[in-house]
């Protein structure tokens, strides 16, 4: 297969050897789902290594280019297995004698010590050995954790917890021994990763802050400070080495979300701030204490990751360009499907007045009409923690191809905005979120961007959830809606939800639905089911872990019993699915919906197939995450690079 011929299903960088930067490995398209792939760069060759029923996600190389994948079932139970980079060998599991599990981190210690994250639905369990050797456990956590990183010597642990806890980062011997244990009471906590260097152990961590510590890097978009920018809390980066502590840098620290990636040599850091849906890259050098940009272009940078000589790589988009992979060094990577051209449409933005300041919204509309507004989908992001970003996406390019207007706002409860605009929640879980849809199609009526007869909405996850709940509390503001594996029902979604989205719902709502069930009703589309009045696709997934699908058929119940016009589609996956086909049929399908009921003729257009290979993840993305989209303060989200600070943060050499 030649660099042309890849088509990834979720764009992503590919993971490099330590050792050997012109080995790598990544997920990219293989007849319609996703599969593992290795990458010789030095001669632009590739190798197919996986190839399941329902495709395959994550991967890794370790520092002897040794290649890792995760396998699993349709429930997402597997097992980690490796074999050699030029392959021909036997495919042995990365630990013997355990049992399948969800996949709560993967890293190897440049002493060849291969430490295992698995969930069982209910906690974690870290396993520890030699490549292909037995298991060993040593620790055990209740509720969410994730494996964040081994030291290079392979003699320490670090896990994360919920990022807001008492155990937001636990630091363990090899033998489960605790050594220190990180609190984020007084400022969330993330761990991003143990330094590379043998000179000495330190991990790496992003932590939330007051506004005491000091001034924010300076902005880089030329927008002044408005009263809906962070002024009371920032994000820095922190540090932790044995017997020191945990150590703030108060010199790097940014208004709004960041990760970080130490860089091969020396105490510098490729840190990613997202920032206004878009992102930039920043190296900071700890010893120096300097800020230094790393050039790219406006959009998003979907992801980065330096490597040996300076070399630093990049996945860059704008809304109107598909990702593109890139080299500061000029390092052949593989080649993703592109466009002839643009992507069609008019791309800008808008800034709408809110109660806790402006609200952001990204607006595309095509190019050209027979005069008037098109009708308008307001595509709902997912999460809530988790943006709409500069940033190409097929259900964008698909809806303006068919003449339709876009718009996705960055409600409050987004990242990208700082921690004041993550925290404003004032109207109520889900409600607030309304609010903001609300303000911003008054406001695009009052700019004459669109029509009050032909407004739709369409939201996958968390943004699903939205969909129904403006369906039901602002049933006469939209005329058509699109759900996609949504929550429908919010105490019925703990009940049967995993341990990290309980504990999400538990931080949202501020307890339980047993403690108070009131606000989980006031948010629960369930409780507004009958007043919904536009038609309504919901589209559900038989095997989906994160949103359920028993409270998904309560609700269209309800809508049968309240006599209202709606149609479902099931999907036989998980809330994560690999496979293209899957993506395919929601689009299609989503977007012939839309066609009919927002056409003020009545006439339905063929919706067009997106005309990049290969269709992101179904999270709002994000891949998220998470909770219905990437879940701040819990298990994160294992097959989606994110790009905030509650995201995930890959250790070297592995994603867990």
């Amino acid at each position: 297969m030649s660099a042309g011929d890849f088509r990834v299903y979720q764009p992503a960088l590919p993971e490099v050897c330590p050792r050997e930067p012109l080995r790598m490995v990544l997920a990219a398209d293989a007849d319609g789902r996703c599969e593992i792939f290795t990458w010789q760069a030095a001669t632009g060759t590739a190798r197919r290594v996986t190839d399941s029923r329902d495709g395959t996600l994550h991967c890794a190389i370790d520092a002897d280019a040794r290649v890792w994948w995760f396998a699993e079932d349709r429930n997402g139970l597997g097992q980690w297995y490796f074999e050699e980079f030029e392959g021909g060998g036997p495919r042995r599991p990365g630990l013997t004698g355990l049992r399948p599990g969800l996949p709560h981190g993967l890293a190897v210690s440049d002493a060849g010590t291969v430490a295992i994250g698995l969930g069982d639905g209910r906690g974690t369990t870290v396993h520890i050995g030699t490549p292909g050797g037995p298991a060993r456990p040593v620790a055990t956590v209740d509720g969410p954790a994730l494996l964040a990183g081994i030291s290079p010597s392979g003699g320490l642990l670090a896990l994360s917890g919920p990022a807001g806890s008492e155990r937001a980062v636990t630091l363990l011997t090899r033998t489960g021994a605790p050594l220190d244990r990180l609190s984020g009471r007084h400022g969330r906590l993330w761990a991003l990763g143990f330094a590379p260097s043998t000179a000495g152990t330190e991990l790496l961590l992003v932590q939330e802050c007051g506004p005491e510590s000091t001034a924010p890097h300076e902005q880089r978009d030329g927008r002044q400070r408005t009263a809906g920018d962070t002024l009371n809390s920032r994000y820095r980066l922190a540090s932790w080495r044995p017997g020191n502590g945990l150590q703030p840098h108060d010199w790097c620290c940014f208004d709004t979300e960041i990760t970080a990636r130490w860089y091969p040599e020396g105490r510098r850091v490729l840190i990613r701030q997202d920032r206004h849906g878009r992102s930039t890259l920043v190296t900071a050098d700890l010893d120096r204490r300097t800020l230094t940009p790393v050039p790219t272009p406006p959009g998003t940078v979907l992801d980065a990751a330096p490597h040996p000589g300076d070399d630093v790589h990049y996945l860059w988009t704008d809304t109107a360009t598909p990702p593109r992979m890139r080299s500061t060094a000029g390092t052949r990577l593989p080649a993703l499907a592109t466009l002839p051209g643009r992507a069609p449409g008019r791309h800008g933005e808008l800034w709408t007045d809110g109660p806790d300041g402006p609200v952001h919204t990204l607006l595309s509309r095509p190019e050209s009409g027979s005069g008037g507004c098109p009708p308008l989908v307001f595509l709902v992001h997912g999460g809530p923690a988790d943006h709409a970003r500069d940033a190409y996406d097929p259900e964008v390019h698909s809806l303006v191809a068919s003449g339709f207007a876009v718009a996705r706002v960055n409600y409050r409860g987004s990242t990208g905005y700082g921690p004041r605009w993550r925290a404003a929640f004032g109207e109520g879980v889900g409600l607030t979120q309304v609010a903001d849809l609300v303000a911003v199609r008054a406001d695009l009526l009052r700019r004459g961007l669109a029509r009050e007869d032909a407004i739709g909405l369409w939201g996958t996850s968390w943004g699903g959830y939205l969909t129904l709940l403006a369906l039901g509390t602002r049933p006469g503001l939209w005329q058509a809606g699109v759900a996609v594996k949504p929550v429908a029902d919010c105490a019925a979604a703990h009940r049967s939800g995993t341990p990290a989205l309980r504990a999400l719902d538990e931080r949202l709502f501020g307890g339980t639905p047993e403690t108070v069930p009131e606000r989980y009703a006031r948010s629960s589309p369930l409780h507004y089911a009958a007043a919904v009045r536009a038609p309504l696709l919901v589209a559900a997934a038989t095997l989906d872990a994160k949103c359920p699908p028993g409270q998904v058929r309560s609700y269209l119940t309800a809508l049968r019993e309240a006599g209202v016009a709606h149609e479902s589609l099931w999907l036989e996956t998980g809330h994560d699915g690999y496979t293209g086909a899957h993506h395919m049929t929601v689009l299609t399908r989503a977007v012939r919906f839309l066609d009919r009921h927002l056409r003020r003729s009545g006439t339905a257009h063929r919706a067009p197939r997106p005309s990049v290979g290969g269709v992101p993840g179904e999270t709002g993305t994000s891949g998220a995450p998470g909770s219905r989209g990437p879940i701040p303060d819990a298990v994160h989200r294992q097959n989606r690079r994110s790009s905030h600070a509650e995201g995930h943060h890959p250790q070297r050499p592995a994603r867990g």
